[in-house]
């Protein structure tokens, strides 16, 4: 019965970060290739992406904090972090890309800054959601194994 309880309230959590704009269709495809031979493959993929981000948005807010901005290194940056958003399905994060890009396009540091805020702000709260379903998929696969 906890098993079953569990699995509903993954599924439920999922949809629901489907339903705040958070995910998109891409991250079902991760979750699809997950099975018996790989059960830890959406936490590995989920934890490669945030430890890439987390580096790639230490570079913008380096690259922000010159007096002079390379607006070119900052474009590759952000092009790399919006890259693997759309790889694990992070839609409001790669949209707050899409806002730095333009910025950065516009050669406007204050812009760039904004949208690195925004940016961070996505990525925290995508990691804290995250970090849940890790947690459920975790204990899942403990019950499972107790089966």
């Amino acid at each position: 019965m906890a098993l079953a309880a569990l699995k509903t309230q993954l599924k439920n959590f999922v949809q629901s970060m489907f339903d705040e704009g958070v995910l998109d269709s891409q991250f079902s495809q991760i979750q699809a290739l997950q099975d018996a031979s790989n059960p830890n493959f959406v936490e590995e993929v989920i934890t490669l992406f945030c430890n890439d981000a987390e580096r790639i948005i230490t570079e913008l807010n380096k690259y922000l904090g010159y007096q002079n901005v390379d607006f070119g290194k900052l474009d590759s940056y952000v092009h790399q972090l919006k890259g693997s958003s759309s790889s694990i399905g992070a839609h409001r994060l790669k949209l707050a890309c899409v806002n730095l890009r333009q910025a950065s396009d516009d050669r406007s540091k204050d812009g760039c800054l904004r949208a690195l805020n925004s940016i961070t702000r996505e990525y925290c709260l995508l990691c804290s959601k995250f970090q849940t379903l890790i947690q459920l998929e975790r204990n899942i696969i403990a019950l499972e194994r107790n089966h």
